[in-house]
């Protein structure tokens, strides 16, 4: 029995995990499947779009060949008009004019561009041209937006989880080891000798059952029983009698007698688990001061490994990339000479979202509970003073 016991139990705890672990995983696979469609699409359309000098393109052409002739052999000059010329000029071209579609569209290329548009960072170095790929685009963030805030959400609580039971385990810690330092030898062993005390108390003043209690009466022992409830008694030993008997496993007996209904208990579990995200990272209560601390590590971290392929970057260019990236600002100053290498860090981005996505709730929260406290001593402030008038 014991041995065909245990894979079943084996069995349950896997189904166990598997549909504990299945929501998160599904909201994970869901944006990866997006984002590669949308990579799909907008390779296809923004990367075989043909290149058409137009009117504009021509012109520019033109000035800028005017320009050079201009320039005569004494650079000295005319070094400052020239530069003012050229400089002027440039601000009227179009970047796309400069850009190659087959190589700025290709799948890694695209799929960044995907990345950035439901992630809500939106460099503006890669953008659609056409107009299909304008109205795509639309569509797409419609779409990718919310499924984005709706995986930062479910491992926002995830993450709140783990940081809260670390903040706890860590002051439980501290407070043991302060307890530690400050009782003494004598202390601690009346405060000791106190807790075995309590708990044998609490152990010998345990509650009796019905049949002690029928027991230790004497009218039980010595005579026939005078109740006239009886049956009133035994009906409240048997109810005891089965709650002290070791419980049925029910689920295994609704899975021999109809497994639609254990698997529908199943079901309803996890459309349970989708009710509950969110819910975590309202019950969060952790320093602010750590949060920014942990924001201050996790950029580091990546700014040290930046550099390393881009090689146009130091360390404060590029702590000053990962931050505008993970607050999803976006200014696209800073442009990347390798974006597919950046895109291996995507699990990177998406955790350090979630972690700024945290910090900023707390922020949030710190500041209602300030404006609170504003309001109501400004409120306190202008109450009329109660006038005490003579009796």
């Amino acid at each position: 029995m014991a041995t065909t016991s245990q894979p079943l139990r084996g069995k349950t705890t896997c189904k166990k995990i598997f549909w504990a672990v299945f929501p998160h995983a599904c909201f994970i696979l869901s944006l990866v499947i997006y984002a590669f469609l949308g990579a799909l699409m907008f390779s296809h359309i923004e990367g075989t779009r043909e290149v058409t000098e137009n009117q504009e393109y021509k012109t520019f052409l033109q000035n800028l060949t005017y320009l050079a002739r201009k320039l005569s052999d004494n650079v000295t000059e005319n070094d400052k008009m020239f530069k003012d010329d050229i400089r002027e000029l440039f601000n009227t071209a179009d970047p796309v004019w400069f850009i190659n579609p087959e190589e700025r569209w290709s799948f890694f290329g695209s799929l960044f561009f995907c990345c950035t548009v439901f992630t809500t960072v939106g460099y503006g170095n890669t953008y659609p041209v056409t107009r299909i790929g304008k109205y795509l685009c639309m569509l797409y963030a419609l779409f990718g937006i919310p499924l984005m805030f709706l995986v930062l959400t479910d491992m926002g609580d995830i993450l709140a989880t783990v940081l809260s039971k670390s903040y706890n385990e860590f002051r439980k810690l501290q407070s043991k080891i302060l307890a530690s330092k400050l009782c003494s030898g004598s202390t601690c062993s009346k405060s000791n000798e106190l807790k075995s005390r309590a708990q044998s108390k609490i152990v010998i003043n345990e509650p009796l059952t019905i049949m002690e209690v029928l027991r230790t009466q004497s009218g039980v022992k010595r005579g026939p029983v005078k109740y006239r409830n009886v049956e009133l008694f035994e009906m409240l030993i048997a109810r005891e009698n089965e709650n002290t008997q070791p419980a049925r496993n029910k689920s295994m007996e609704r899975w021999s007698s109809c497994p639609e209904l254990a698997r529908e208990k199943t079901v309803s579990r996890v459309i349970k688990n989708f009710d509950k995200i969110g819910k975590e990272l309202e019950k969060l209560d952790v320093p602010i001061v750590l949060m920014v601390l942990v924001i201050f590590v996790y950029i580091s971290c990546a700014a040290a490994i930046l550099p390393k392929w881009e090689k146009n970057m130091d360390f404060q260019e590029a702590f000053y990339f990962c931050f505008i990236t993970l607050t999803t600002i976006g200014f696209g100053d800073t442009k990347l000479e390798h974006p597919k290498f950046f895109l291996f860090f995507s699990l990177y981005i998406i955790i350090g979202m979630e972690i700024v996505f945290i910090a900023f709730k707390l922020g949030q929260d710190r500041l209602i509970v300030l404006y609170k406290k504003v309001i109501s001593f400004c409120a306190e402030k202008n109450m009329p003073s109660k006038k005490i008038y003579p009796k």
